[in-house]
């Protein structure tokens, strides 16, 4: 048997071990992202609502099965009572009367025998109505890995662009040293120098930009993984996943779910229309009790079998089952509805993965005769043959490549996940 407190102790130390790993590398990665945003998100509560909402029905429901005990007591007054008449008159024989105004106070005790069915059946439909709230908070949750994916690949985005500017830095820094040395010779006026110059400075500030964007977009994700991230944190690169395989939505258990609770709703109709026997035994006292030639308060007591078959179900059952049958039908339409819908989205991003991959391949291309034309630049300008704009043209020109390589790199990977997520195969993180 499953121990829950194994369960509560496991699910602890799996959390402080990777917090705590968390915290000692400071590297995040997307499955820990995934995991760490399901906990914090303040709905993850729910699914001990649920459960223990899930334990007090069925163990009301398992009661079912205890003697049940009622206490009852009326007054009545009567407009007339049975009298006894003799057709003639018997000395020394007389009657009692039976007073008008009877009392009676009594108390019984029912112990199931058969119900058709009915407490098993209760307990079964409350597990599966928690079965499927679940589902519902699983569904919910889910979406928050498209969160995670904007968010973690932004950063990632941010990361490759703060790397590819302090490579176009280096480009520029080196030349200022080349033009320096033609200014201290006199070959050249110091405005060409002014212009690199003026140019390492934006890259600065780009950078300064871009380390602005970054720990806005870590601080988004730190409020959503309920960590404090802080500058220095890495995140790790997510490697290529396949994406093969069948969707795996938490929607998609969901329907499955609505379905046999349906069935668990027929059943139920069927137990509500079968017979009901029990034992019982009734106590009590009154006037008259069950003697009624004694106009007296009196004891008794009452015991056997009673067997209840209440038929008046039957009228509306034929309704009941239509009514099933007709959310049969619209949960199969719920799902039609969103299994098209999430196969429009595959195919759109199916087609995003085949257009960044064939442009990943045309800036491999680029970036290499950019470079080419770069180094020939530097070159020129060293031997005087171009100027500083000419050569500012060409870094630039290779620049923009490998900003665009960057960019489709990312969005080439951000897209692999979000096709995962659409498909369900990341509903184990």
């Amino acid at each position: 048997m499953i121990n829950p407190f194994r369960i509560c102790l496991f699910i602890l130390l799996s959390r402080l071990t990777i917090v705590a790993a968390f915290a000692q590398d400071k590297v995040l990665t997307i499955n820990d992202s995934y995991m760490l945003a399901r906990k914090n998100y303040p709905l993850i509560k729910q699914y001990e609502l649920i459960r223990k909402t899930e334990n007090f029905s069925v163990e009301n429901a398992a009661k079912g099965y205890l003697p049940q005990i009622s206490v009852l007591g009326q007054a009545t007054y009567q407009s007339a009572v049975t009298e006894f008449k003799l057709p003639i008159a018997i000395p020394g024989a007389e009657f009692p009367s039976i007073s008008k105004d009877q009392y009676k106070v009594y108390a019984e005790v029912s112990q199931t025998i058969y119900d058709g069915g009915a407490v098993r059946t209760q307990i079964e439909s409350h597990k599966q109505n928690a079965i499927m709230e679940t589902l519902k908070v699983e569904v919910e949750i889910y979406k928050l890995n498209e969160r995670v994916n904007q968010i973690f690949f932004g950063i990632l985005m941010l990361d490759e662009q703060l790397k590819q500017n302090a490579l176009l830095k280096k480009d520029i820094e080196l030349g200022v040293k080349k033009i320096q040395a033609f200014i201290d010779n006199g070959t050249a006026f110091k405005s060409n120098g002014n212009t690199l110059k003026a140019e390492l400075l934006k890259t600065e500030q780009r950078a300064t930009e871009l380390a602005s964007n970054r720990k806005a977009y870590l601080d988004m994700l730190g409020l959503l993984i309920g960590q404090d991230l802080a500058g220095s944190t890495v995140l790790a690169k997510p490697e290529t996943v396949s994406l093969e395989g069948d969707m795996s939505r938490p929607e998609l258990r969901l329907f499955d779910y609505q379905r046999q609770n349906l069935d668990i709703q027929d059943k139920l109709l069927k137990v509500k229309n079968r017979p009901k026997l029990n034992f019982f035994f009734q106590g009590g006292y009154g006037r008259p009790a069950l003697n009624i030639l004694n106009n007296g308060f009196d004891p008794y007591y009452i015991t056997g079998i009673r067997l209840n078959w209440s038929l008046s179900g039957l009228y509306t059952a034929k309704n009941d089952r239509a009514l099933i049958a007709n959310n049969r039908e619209s949960i199969q339409v719920q799902q039609a509805v969103f299994v098209y819908n999430t196969n429009l989205s595959l195919k759109q991003q199916n087609a995003d993965l085949i257009k960044l991959e064939k442009l990943l391949e045309s800036d491999n291309e680029i970036i290499a005769l950019r470079e080419s034309v770069k180094t020939t630049a530097a070159a020129q300008l060293e031997n005087g043959v171009i100027n500083t704009n000419d050569y500012l043209r060409e870094v630039n020109a290779e620049d923009q490549a490998r900003l665009s390589r960057i960019l489709h790199e990312i969005q080439l990977l951000m897209s692999t996940y979000n096709v995962r997520t659409t498909l369900g195969q990341n509903i184990d993180q």
